[in-house]
């Protein structure tokens, strides 16, 4: 009989610590943090303002590297490579969705899904399938700078989605939308998102928060 090895672990960090300097002082900004997220699963991390969650989440997009403590993503190491190295991994495996779109402003909005398809690989629905599905078809030929706070929101989407990625990161998605817009963005979101990734939210609303399978709480950069 052959045995089939099971895919990887979308997201694994463990023991994560990040420490800033302020003066002669040092701030543990996480403090022993671990998160797995497994396929399929999306996680919702909370916790007042200066708790550490957009540390977090810079330390699982390879953005940053832990003072301690290690970030695996589809069971390949983002954190202490190499600048060029763990930037492909980010390209291939990760997608970002923040409160400002990340589109760039001399792509349209089908060119900008294009442009993250192609970085990641051609698995998942084509960049046509994903504007139309989103509700951007309107749109698709429309410069960045014209959409809707609604369209902005669907169309960083439709980018972070692009290629399939193993992980989606959000960091208050829908912050600048209206909470009828939040709905959509969130149903699109899991409608939408590949079968085998996983989906971590930074996020301060509690509509977004019941929309994750669970929550994870961060205070003083500790999971509580």
């Amino acid at each position: 009989m052959t045995v089939t090895p099971a895919s990887p672990v979308p997201l694994e960090a463990v023991g994560l610590h990040r420490f800033y300097r302020r003066g002669e002082t040092e701030v543990a900004a996480l403090k022993d943090v671990s998160l797995t997220c497994h396929a399929g699963e999306t996680v919702a991390v909370t916790g007042p303002s200066g708790s550490g969650k957009s540390t977090l989440l810079g330390l699982l997009a390879g953005l940053d590297d832990p003072d301690g403590g290690l970030v695996l993503v589809a069971g390949e190491r983002l954190s202490h490579q190499r600048a060029a190295a763990s930037a492909r991994l980010r390209a291939r495996c990760v997608g970002v969705l923040t409160q400002a779109s990340g589109l760039l402003a001399h792509l349209d909005v089908l060119e900008n899904v294009r442009f993250a398809a192609g970085l990641r690989g051609s698995d998942g629905p084509s960049p046509e399938e994903l504007v139309d599905g989103l509700g951007l078809g309107a749109v698709r030929r429309a410069s960045p700078r014209t959409l809707s706070g609604g369209e902005t929101a669907r169309a960083g989407l439709a980018v972070a989605l692009a290629g399939a990625p193993a992980l989606l990161l959000a960091d208050e998605p829908t912050a600048e939308v209206s909470s009828t817009e939040e709905r959509t963005v969130l149903e699109l979101l899991r409608s939408w998102r590949p079968a085998g990734s996983a989906t971590v939210i930074v996020t301060h609303s509690a509509a977004v928060a019941r929309h994750a399978d669970r929550t994870v709480r961060l205070v003083d950069g500790s999971i509580r």
